[in-house]
């Protein structure tokens, strides 16, 4: 008998030959004959235990190896130095030798699982070392511990194809509640590739804590949030086409998952495994930040779900999508003043605004518009007026839109918006002094369009750049460079130098968008286009 666990945790049985299954019969084939002890060895053992023989070395020991289980890591001495390495730690963590170290945090399954994430010989052994832990293993509270580094290392990476057989067949014939759970991780990982980095904190505490699902909660523009539910194999475009079916979203095409940690936000990846991308930002924020002293404090993240790349959107074509992430992400960009708008149309709009922000049952806030300026009118407009003006004017157009719902509004907004060449796109306030014929302070916009560039002060367009003639860029932590220019051969091309730290945002988006504007064969893609640098 054995046992399925479901995705509502519930458990059913299925049948089996009732013999859990070893690695007796692959051991003879594949693992190395244990070394002859010395003399003195040998005296000691024979005092210890005269009529019993050497444990085989295909089920549980509590003695440390002196040689790697495989014969295939034989003259590999770097490898088996690391084998040997990874079976203390693997003790340790199930409790059969004494360890300064806590089990709490990453510190020993980083050191289980690290070596066999670097060198694809030792994942076959360190399976190999994990299955032996939990056959015949006489401690249950040793075995379970076991059973947790299997389920952390079947959501790592897969044995080879020979080992893979013994793998599965061991998992099918155990009655431990993981086992079959381990049996489903194993199959997906050995479809597609395998992790880059070791177990995520988050999935440490998940299976210490005795569940097999994780449910991460991820925030939205309009400041709801859901708990979504996440494997260890799952990468970040099928996390987003599970938050967009949990949202009813028309299409996910152009949103995608961000991580704020630190004082940085940062785009995912499509095609990156969600943990080993946040392990990844975890471990460069604990070697350059004050954590060095306690690595075992966890470090804080927010996950956000949001629209990325503004292609072909139009308002009205997807409500949930307008009222959730559209409206709320347009809406600021438009009240720090990186839209070019006239008096009167800041004047409607602002009322627009008021009534979305005005419950459905509830009158407007017309005597406190005073106060709530800051979120109505665009912050380079607003010493236009005084506050007294602004009021009187926001109410008399408020007239105009007061039948409206709060959700029409919104709407209302984004179509307004939506007329201008700036919708959708992404402003950067930079600062340039190569090129004397712009000024020193411009406002970059980056939509489907390609990049422009706009005077900071008035608005105005002084110059576009489509990715069509974007020969090379590259960012740091103060800089973004870009070279544009038509590709011609003996062409250098007009190099744009310029100072901000948002550099690998702008790499990013520059990159995100050509890179779908190839795959959908929108553009025609230019050989001089080159990615010297994308976060």
């Amino acid at each position: 008998m054995a046992l399925d666990i479901l995705n509502n945790n519930q458990v059913v049985v299925f049948q089996t030959d009732g013999h859990p299954h070893t690695l007796e019969q692959f051991a003879v084939a594949n693992f190395r004959p244990p070394q002859r002890p010395s003399m003195t060895q040998r005296s000691l053992m024979s005092l210890r235990r005269r009529d019993v023989g050497p444990t085989p070395r295909w089920r549980f020991s509590r003695e440390p190896m002196d040689a790697p289980l495989l014969k295939k890591l034989e003259g590999r001495d770097e490898q088996c130095r690391e084998a040997m390495s990874m079976f203390m730690f693997v003790m340790k963590y199930m409790g059969d030798q004494p360890s300064r170290r806590s089990r709490l945090g990453t510190d020993l399954t980083d050191n289980i699982f690290k070596p066999a994430i670097a060198h694809e010989i030792l994942r076959d052994e360190l399976y190999c070392q994990l299955l032996r832990q939990v056959t015949l293993n006489p401690s249950m509270l040793s075995e379970e511990r076991g059973w947790e580094l299997i389920w952390l290392a079947t959501g790592l990476f897969a044995p080879s194809t020979s080992l893979m057989k013994e793998v599965v067949h061991f998992f099918k014939s155990r009655l431990h509640p993981v086992a079959h759970d381990c049996l489903i991780r194993i199959m997906k990982m050995n479809k597609g590739c395998s992790r880059k980095f070791p177990p995520h904190l988050v999935e440490v505490e998940a299976i210490q804590q005795k569940t097999t699902q994780i449910f991460h909660k991820v925030y939205f523009p309009d400041q709801s949030d859901e708990a979504i539910e996440v494997e260890s194999s799952t990468r970040a475009r099928d996390f987003c086409h599970r938050i967009a079916h949990r949202l009813s979203l028309r299409k996910r095409d152009g949103f995608s998952l961000f991580v704020k940690i630190k004082d940085k936000v940062l785009a995912v990846p499509e095609n990156e495994f969600f943990f080993d991308f946040v392990r990844q930002l975890s471990d460069w924020v604990q070697n350059n930040h004050a954590l060095k002293e306690n690595p075992i404090l966890p470090i804080n993240y927010q996950v956000f779900f949001m629209r990325k790349l503004w292609m072909n959107v139009k308002p009205g074509d997807d409500k949930n999508a307008d009222l959730i992430f559209h409206y709320h992400q347009e809406c600021p960009k438009y009240l720090l003043g990186y839209h070019k708008i006239g008096k009167q149309e800041a004047i409607d709009i602002a009322a627009i605004i008021l009534r979305a922000i005005t419950k459905d049952a509830k009158n407007a806030p017309l005597a406190q518009i005073p106060q709530l300026l800051s979120e109505l009118v665009p912050k380079d407009m607003m010493k236009l007026m005084s506050t007294n003006e602004w009021r009187k004017v926001i109410t008399s157009a408020y007239v105009k839109v007061e039948h409206l719902t709060s959700d029409q509004a919104k709407i209302e907004f984004l179509n307004v918006i939506a007329k201008r060449e700036t919708f959708g796109s992404a402003f950067f306030p930079v600062s340039q002094y190569s090129d004397l014929s712009l000024p020193d302070k411009l406002l970059i916009a980056i939509n489907q369009k390609g990049v422009h560039l706009y005077d900071a002060e008035s608005k105005k367009l002084l110059t576009q750049y489509p990715f069509n003639v974007i020969c090379n860029w590259t960012s740091g932590n103060t800089y973004f460079n870009m070279t544009v220019g038509n590709g011609l051969r003996g062409s250098e091309g007009k190099k744009l130098l310029l100072d901000t730290t948002m550099g690998y945002k702008m790499d990013d988006l520059i990159t995100s968008y050509i890179s779908v504007l190839i795959s959908g064969q929108t553009i025609r893609p230019s050989n001089t286009w080159k990615q010297e640098s994308v976060i």
